[in-house]
C-alpha cells in the first residue's frame, strides 16, 4: 500500500508540473502581463476566491446539515484556493488557459498565507473545530516547486524558442491528459469505501453543489469576454486538496472519517466541474452555423 501510495503521489506531482509546463509553454509574455495589468478582474477573483467561496462553503455546510466530519472537510476545501486542475478545466473547456493559469498560480501563492487564517475563522464560527496551524513556508515552497517553476519554465521556452514550444505542447498536454485521467482514477478507487459510507449523508450531493455553485460565482465575479469569464469560474471551483490535507494532518491527526470526507467533497466537486468545462468545450467547437 506504501508503495501505491507514493506511485500515486509521484503521478500527481507529473500532473501537476506537466498541466503548468503546458499553460507556460502556450503563454506569451504580452498575454500575460495583459492578465495581471486588469486590474477589476485581480480584484473581483481575490473577492470570489478568497472571501465570497468560503463563506459560499459555509452556507452550503449549514444548508445541507452535514455531519461534523463533512462540515471540516467542506469548510477547509472552501478555504482553499489555486487547485492546480483549475488550470485544467481552463484546457479542457478551451478557454483563456493564460488567465486561468496566471491566476491558479497566483492564487495558490496568496492561498497558502490565507488558508490557515480563513479555515480558522470558519471553523470557530461553525462550532466544528479550530486551531489549524499550518507551515506556511512549506506550502509557499510547494507552490513554487510545482506550479510556479514549471509554469514559468515553459513560458521561457515560449519565449526564447516559441518553435520548441509549439512541437512540445503537444506531448505535454497528452501528458497532462493522462496523468490527469490516473489521478481521478486513484482518488476515486483509493477512497471508495469513504465515499460509497457518505452517500446517505447528503455530502456528495454538498459538495456537488457547492462546485457548481463556485463555477457559477467565480464566472459572475470575472470581467472580458466569455471564455474569459467561464476560465476564472473553473478555477474558483476547484480548490487546493494540498493545504486542506495538511490540515487534516496537522489539526486533526490524519482522522479518517475527515480524510475520507474530503476526498468525497473533492470528487463530488470534481464531478460537478468537469461535465460544465466539457460543455463549454462542446459548445465552442461547434460551427458558428450550428447555433443559428
Amino acid at each position: 500500500m506504501n508503495t501505491l501510495h507514493l506511485l500515486f503521489n509521484a503521478i500527481t506531482v507529473v500532473f501537476i508540473a506537466a498541466t503548468m509546463f503546458a499553460a507556460g509553454l502556450g503563454a506569451t509574455l504580452p498575454a500575460l502581463r495583459a492578465v495581471f495589468a486588469n486590474v477589476l478582474l485581480l480584484v473581483l477573483a481575490l473577492v470570489a476566491n478568497l472571501v465570497a467561496i468560503p463563506l459560499l462553503g459555509w452556507g452550503v455546510a449549514a444548508l445541507f446539515g452535514l455531519p461534523t466530519a463533512a462540515y471540516i472537510a467542506l469548510l477547509l476545501t472552501a478555504s482553499s484556493p489555486g487547485g492546480p486542475f483549475g488550470a485544467k478545466l481552463g484546457m479542457v473547456q478551451n478557454g483563456d488557459v493564460v488567465a486561468g493559469a496566471a491566476m491558479q498560480v497566483l492564487l495558490a501563492a496568496i492561498g497558502s498565507i490565507t488558508f490557515g487564517p480563513t479555515a480558522n475563522l470558519l471553523l470557530q464560527a461553525a462550532d466544528v473545530g479550530g486551531g489549524v496551524a499550518l507551515d506556511v513556508p512549506v506550502l509557499m515552497l510547494t507552490v513554487v516547486v510545482l506550479q510556479l517553476v514549471p509554469f514559468a519554465v515553459g513560458l521561457i521556452v515560449r519565449h526564447y524558442a516559441p518553435a520548441t514550444a509549439l512541437a512540445w505542447q503537444p506531448a505535454t498536454v497528452k501528458t497532462s491528459n493522462v496523468t490527469f485521467l490516473i489521478v481521478l482514477a486513484g482518488m476515486l478507487v483509493g477512497n471508495w469505501r469513504d465515499v460509497v459510507a457518505l452517500i446517505g449523508s447528503l455530502s456528495l450531493l454538498a459538495g456537488f453543489v457547492f462546485s457548481a455553485l463556485a463555477f457559477a460565482l467565480g464566472t459572475a465575479l470575472a470581467t472580458g469576454p466569455p471564455a474569459r469569464r467561464t476560465t476564472m469560474g473553473g478555477v474558483a471551483a476547484v480548490r487546493n486538496a494540498g493545504p486542506a490535507l495538511a490540515a487534516v494532518g496537522l489539526a486533526f491527526d490524519n482522522a479518517p472519517s475527515i480524510l475520507g470526507a474530503l476526498a468525497a467533497v473533492l470528487l463530488s466537486g470534481l464531478a460537478a466541474a468537469v461535465p460544465i468545462a466539457a460543455v463549454l468545450s462542446r459548445r465552442r467547437a461547434r460551427p458558428p452555423h450550428e447555433d443559428r
